[in-house]
């Protein structure tokens, strides 16, 4: 990835090695609850997953305490809403939408009360739990390290939520953040080296250009280089980390800096982002990440909590709550880094989960709608024209894009979204990676050939001639 060190320097997301690999279709499970017929003459109408947080929050204002969360059935392109009890007029409403009424037992109510009593129960490192609208569950998660009373006690808790309320399964692996072992940003921290990812170029406030990144990154350390033994170029504004929330805002020192809005693919490829939109259960994301590459998979529930071992306390834990939850593989090195939609969209910034590329696991992203409400920050870049300046919503002007589609530039239906995104690069090199470090502060080695993070990189990318990303055949990435 090329980045020039001078005032008018482009800053981006660093990526790693592109698996060739095609990105299959990801179907959606079917829910538990049972589908409402069609009674009446509305016929359901089809969306792009960007369209469904619009329709969800239009429908929540109609339906009260009807309305019980919706998921996208990706494979119909249908929105599908939940509602509570068996009032035709309200699923009347919900076809008269376009979107498809889904008949089931536990209300929003229910669902947050089940959430509130987990975390005064069952408060222990290494259990997370969301909201799962096409199961209309809560679904909590155990890591390898829940074990004994610990594992009782959230058992005894899931039971006393009630029958259908909740369910439990063991996560492999331990949840973590991904501090250590990536590729964008680098600073010092309690004597040792911490990297981090760059997630989305945003302008703060003052009109400054910034970018986000996880919270725990910017709690670890103040400043933040291009390059591993370099000097500072960006300093930690605000940062949320444990708590609500797992984002910072990391200003540029140099206030001519140039923060496009685009995430690099590899290849000298770009995928402009040009929104920023709440997570759907059920959408197909991805996520870019200097260790691991380009992977895809489906968010499987929001509004997730999170009990990560504390870092600082080993007795002690660190709650994130408000984050998503997804299947999309990721590792160390991976924070901070994007989480976005093949329309150009937005979605999160890389937390933590367990698992890894290997054998898959789960992973939390914070929302990037979130961050930039708490931040006061905006998507677009300072000084370099943001998304306003192409034509094609999306990555319209590229011949490749996520999933082997055609284009994002041709998709519609953003509903009201807005966004950023970071960087742009045109990767060379054959670096090592990183994926062999093992925890912030603790770093053993370092992208092969790199001169630089997020700015002067010629390495860690991995020569990715071949990789199917460039050729016109479609943006593709590994599972």
């Amino acid at each position: 990835m090329s980045h020039k060190r001078i005032p008018k320097r482009k800053a981006a997301i660093a990526v790693g090695s592109v698996a060739a690999l095609g990105a299959a279709a990801l179907l959606l499970p079917n829910a538990n609850a049972s589908q409402t017929d069609s009674a009446s003459g509305d016929t359901p109408k089809t969306f792009k997953s960007a369209d469904v947080s619009l329709v969800a929050k239009q429908l929540a204002s109609q339906l009260g305490d009807a309305f019980a969360g919706s998921y996208y059935n990706a494979e119909k392109q249908q929105v599908v809403v939940n509602v509570v009890g068996d009032d035709s007029k309200v699923a009347d409403t919900v076809r008269k939408a376009g979107a498809v009424p889904n008949q089931v037992h536990n209300s929003t109510a229910t669902l947050q009360a089940a959430a509130k009593a987990l975390r005064t129960k069952a408060t222990i490192p290494g259990t997370a739990w969301s909201v799962d609208p096409r199961t209309n569950e809560i679904r909590v998660s155990a890591d390898s390290t829940v074990t004994g009373s610990k594992w009782n006690t959230l058992q005894s808790t899931v039971k006393s939520l009630g029958s259908g309320v909740a369910t439990l399964k063991k996560s492999s692996g331990t949840f973590k953040t991904f501090v250590s072992g990536g590729d964008a940003i680098f600073a010092q921290a309690n004597g040792g080296g911490v990297r981090c990812s760059l997630g989305f170029n945003v302008t703060a406030g003052d009109g400054s250009p910034a970018f986000l990144t996880a919270g725990h990154c910017g709690v670890a350390a103040k400043q933040w280089s291009d390059s591993q033994n370099g000097q500072p170029i960006a300093t930690v504004d605000q940062a949320t980390f444990p708590g609500n929330g797992d984002f910072s805002l990391v200003k540029y020192d140099d206030p001519n800096t140039q923060a496009p809005s685009e995430v690099n693919v590899g290849n000298g490829q770009t995928v402009q982002i040009t929104q920023a939109a709440d997570a759907v259960v059920g959408q197909q994301v991805f996520r870019m990440g200097s260790t691991t590459g380009l992977h895809d998979g489906t968010v499987t529930g929001l509004d997730a909590t999170v009990n990560f071992q504390s870092e600082t306390d080993p007795g002690g834990v660190d709650t994130v709550t408000g984050l998503i939850q997804t299947n999309v593989c990721a590792e160390a090195g991976d924070s901070g880094g994007s989480l976005f939609t093949q329309d150009g969209s937005a979605i999160g910034l890389t937390s933590g989960g367990s698992g890894d590329c290997t054998t898959g696991g789960e992973t939390f992203f914070q929302p990037v709608t979130t961050a930039l409400q708490a931040t006061g920050a905006t998507l677009g870049a300072g000084g370099a024209g943001g998304a306003g300046d192409r034509s094609g919503a999306g990555a319209g002007d590229q011949s490749a894009s996520p999933g082997g589609q055609q284009g994002a530039g041709d998709q519609s239906g953003a509903g009201d979204q807005s966004g950023a995104g970071a960087g742009t690069g045109d990767q060379s090199g054959a670096g090592a990676g990183a994926g062999d470090q093992s925890g912030a502060g603790q770093q053993s080695a370092s992208p092969g050939g790199q001169s630089g993070g997020a700015a002067d990189q010629s390495g860690n990318a991995g020569d990715q001639s071949g990789s199917g990303v460039g050729d016109g055949s479609g943006l593709v990435s590994s599972h």
